[in-house]
């Protein structure tokens, strides 16, 4: 009954963010105590930030991710339809490829990010929601730890934290919430935001021609006022008949006056833009896709690796029990990153087929073709037979048939070697 009550409050509470309005992605800072909110300094809005987080998300989302169970010397991928259904369609709003392409988003902008659990009856896992929250705080109810959510749309809720996905990166001083990206990064863009205003009012201000008239004879004030109005009128003016010619008599002297406006040289624009790119891990290359293999296998190590372990050890703790996960149950996001790597490099990958580390399906998966019938058995080097027969033969080996299970197993083995030798 308990279990009903809060899976009800949760579909309840889902409501209060299910139709939030995104303007922009949110920027959170951790305050004092444990909560965050947002922050109004719309980094998502650069065309720099987002050009170094969308290489980023887009390979966050390219990230497969499927239920493996090992237990008693037995490995099952997706042994359980429910789960593999919950991977794939988390949700009636979106694929699981694009809610984890807007978790790596928030993550990357927000150093947090959140995935509600919504459970069936019987506590079934049974869809999946990004948390779109412009401020959170820890509650404690019964000694349980719950995340309070405030929406753009004035709701909040409420969500028991065992029932979060909560994804967190720069993780130091809070206890449940990672470090704000705000303290490093505003500054950055507060120069770049400056350079480009610069820019604009460098371009403005060139076309603009200042001009200075100096009389040799003294004068009031309002017929000083009054000579500069006809000059401007007579000379400056588009509809004057007059208009780029000046001319003046022996009191005056007219003299242009240049626009000296500051430009930030390209090497202080290009530092700034570096170190930017720092600061997001990445770099020209891979935001440009002009990477080369090697620089790609770095990349994907030191960015994308240690998120796929985040995400695998968090959606295994979060949606299975104890039990479950002493089952050997686990959820874990497989990347494709041999998919970048050259023709070479994937033509080489057969060794690996042939010793049975690759299924002829997975080899083929880095060519970005389609599986074939049995492609997902894994083979034995040389003869292409499986690897279980072997195995399977010596399991029904008895004193009566003993010399036909040898004489099967020779005739294997020597195939082999005669494959070798040709």
């Amino acid at each position: 009954m308990t279990r009903r009550w809060e899976d009800l409050r949760i579909i309840e509470a889902l409501r209060n963010f299910r139709n939030v309005k995104r303007g922009t992605a949110f920027r959170m800072y951790t305050d004092t105590g444990n909560s965050f909110a947002t922050w109004n300094g719309k980094v998502y809005e650069s065309d720099i930030v987002r050009s170094c987080i969308r290489p980023y998300a887009k390979a966050i989302g390219k990230l497969t991710a499927k239920h493996v169970r090992r237990f008693n010397g037995k490995v099952e991928v997706n042994p359980e339809p429910y789960i593999r259904f919950l991977l794939e369609d988390p949700n009636p709003f979106m694929s699981g490829h694009v809610m984890l392409e807007k978790v790596a988003t928030q993550l990357a902008l927000n150093n947090n990010a959140f995935i509600l659990i919504v459970r069936d009856e019987n506590g079934f896992p049974e869809q999946l929601y990004p948390i779109p929250a412009v401020m959170a705080k820890t509650v404690y109810i019964n000694d349980l730890l719950y995340l309070k959510f405030l929406f753009q749309n004035g709701r909040s809720s409420t969500f028991p934290y065992s029932e979060i996905i909560h994804i967190r990166n720069d993780f130091n001083d809070n206890d449940i919430f990672g470090e704000s990206p705000v303290q490093a990064l505003a500054p950055l863009m507060e120069i770049v935001n400056t350079t480009d205003q610069g820019i604009v009012k460098a371009i403005r201000n060139s076309g603009v021609i200042r001009w200075l008239l100096k009389f040799t004879t003294p004068m009031r004030a309002e017929d000083l006022k009054k000579n500069v109005q006809e000059f401007v009128d007579n000379y400056l003016s588009v509809s004057s008949s007059t208009f780029g010619a000046a001319g003046v008599d022996a009191k005056a002297d007219a003299i242009r006056i240049e626009p000296k406006d500051y430009v930030p040289n390209a090497l202080q624009m290009s530092a700034t833009l570096q170190r930017i790119y720092a600061f997001f891990n990445t770099n020209d290359k891979i935001v440009n896709a002009s990477y080369t293999e090697d620089e790609w296998n770095s990349y994907f190590e030191i960015v994308i690796e240690p998120v796929a372990v985040q995400l695998g050890d968090e959606f295994s703790r979060k949606i299975f029990s104890r039990r479950e996960r002493g089952f050997g149950n686990r959820i874990y996001f497989d990347a494709a990153n041999l998919q970048c790597a050259s023709l070479t490099t994937k033509l080489a990958l057969q060794a690996m087929v042939d010793r049975g580390a690759l299924t002829p399906n997975e080899w083929r998966d880095t060519f970005n073709l389609s599986p074939v019938a049995d492609g997902d058995k894994p083979l034995r080097r040389l003869d292409t037979e499986t690897v279980g027969t072997i195995r399977g033969l010596l399991s029904e080996m008895t004193l009566e048939n003993a010399v036909e299970i040898k004489e099967k197993i020779m005739g294997y083995l020597k195939g082999g070697e005669e494959s070798e030798s040709h």
